[in-house]
């Protein structure tokens, strides 16, 4: 995710949010791919582009399939076809929908930009992963020793499985 500001303050993460440049505001705009995509790329989630098929999970339009035909990055929404109402004059528009609360079920891969930018995700996603294992396995070698206080003072050296009365060093 980009980060906007550093401060923690909600005004501020908004402000910053509000005043975003486009370049930054597309990458905020992401949905996650399906369960099948996913596991075809190696990666959760993705910037929206015009002419993904996304599905709407959330809302009026919820379980609607179709096209994205515009991404509009002031407003930070897209649209999509078959989530549209009718204005009073008779006319119809399309709905605009947040990112947050679609999935990209078909993603359009014309653009080789992006098919390399999805590369590039998916090797940073598998260091991470290996990074994470090694992080987890050497936590599973060194385990805390701990020191047991029986009745009459005496006291046992454990490595902490199934004590009662224990203390930490």
């Amino acid at each position: 995710m980009v980060t906007l500001t550093r401060s923690r303050q909600p005004r501020k993460q908004r402000k910053a949010l509000y005043n975003a440049p486009l370049h930054a505001r597309h990458r905020l705009l992401t949905a996650r791919l399906s369960e099948d995509l996913q596991r075809q790329y190696g990666i959760k989630r993705l910037p929206v582009r015009k002419g993904d098929t996304v599905l709407i999970l959330r809302g009026d339009f919820k379980g609607v399939r179709g096209k994205v035909t515009e991404v509009d990055l002031r407003r930070m929404r897209i649209y999509v076809e078959g989530a549209t109402s009718k204005k009073p004059s008779g006319e119809t528009v399309y709905y605009p929908i947040h990112p947050s609360k679609v999935m990209i079920v078909e993603l359009d891969t014309s653009d080789k930009r992006r098919l390399e930018a999805i590369e590039r995700a998916r090797k940073q996603r598998e260091e991470y992963l290996k990074r994470l294992e090694e992080a987890k396995e050497a936590r599973a070698v060194r385990k805390p020793e701990v020191i047991v206080v029986g009745q009459g003072g005496n006291e046992q050296r454990s490595s902490g499985q199934g004590v009662e009365n224990e203390k930490s060093l």
